[in-house]
């Protein structure tokens, strides 16, 4: 039987009560998104807690979750007050919707590798379809949200599906978020493009920079030295 948890250098995420587990993808983007100069951050739609627990572990910020699940909020909770950085930390089990009604504050950093199915078929599992799909959290909802509380010098980070960040881009202007990087992920070097990494700001951009795509896996089934050098804080066998 698999674990129930996954166990970082320095944190454990516990996940049995998750739709979503702990990912690559989700590792990756935990490990490259830049909150070290971050005062206040907010990870929406935390699941585990895992990607404000990366955040906690390589900054001094305050950092806040949101999680539509209960069950998941729960345990997001428990992994919270289990860390070094409990003081640090906390999360509204609620609808981010909920939340922007009560919430009063603004944030350096908002990140959230969103649920983004917009018309595919859903699962058996309520759960997993509210984590996938964007029934629950439209991303003008999303984008509404960060408009009214990301900081003026602030920036969005998002975990996409490529065909889904295209979507997100060609919206976020109405909100007055613009793209200002783009990072595509590659399953390997000869593998598929399957996530992209988004940054975005208040205000326009004159040119957006889209980065050299990275590769999670080289040719050898083997991680990629970007990736080594980033989740080696992390990570107990790199």
């Amino acid at each position: 039987m698999a674990n129930s948890y996954f166990q970082f250098k320095q944190f454990r995420v516990e996940q049995s009560r998750c739709a979503m587990k702990v990912c690559t993808d989700s590792c990756l983007f935990g490990a490259y998104v830049a909150v070290e100069k971050a005062a206040s951050v907010l990870d929406i739609g935390t699941g585990t807690g895992l990607l404000a627990l990366m955040t906690a572990q390589r900054s001094q910020a305050k950092i806040k979750a949101v999680e539509l699940d209960s069950e998941a909020a729960k345990q997001a909770a428990e992994n919270f007050a289990a860390s070094s950085w409990a003081n640090r930390l906390s999360v509204y089990s609620g609808s981010l919707q909920d939340f922007e009604n009560i919430n009063k504050e603004s944030y350096d950093v908002i990140i959230s590798n969103p649920p983004f199915y917009q018309a595919s078929l859903k699962s058996p599992d309520n759960a997993r379809n509210r984590a996938m799909h964007t029934t629950d959290l439209p991303f003008s909802d999303l984008l509404r949200f960060c408009q009214k509380f990301l900081q003026p010098t602030g920036f969005l980070y998002l975990l996409l599906p490529p065909h889904e960040a295209q979507t997100l881009k060609k919206i976020a202007p109405a909100y007055q978020l613009f793209l200002r990087q783009e990072l595509p992920v590659f399953t390997s070097e000869t593998g598929k493009h399957f996530r992209s990494i988004l940054q975005f700001q208040l205000g326009p951009v004159l040119t957006p920079e889209v980065l050299s795509p990275i590769y999670i896996r080289t040719t050898n089934n083997q991680y990629s030295e970007f990736f080594q050098q980033l989740l080696r804080p992390y990570y107990l066998h790199i």
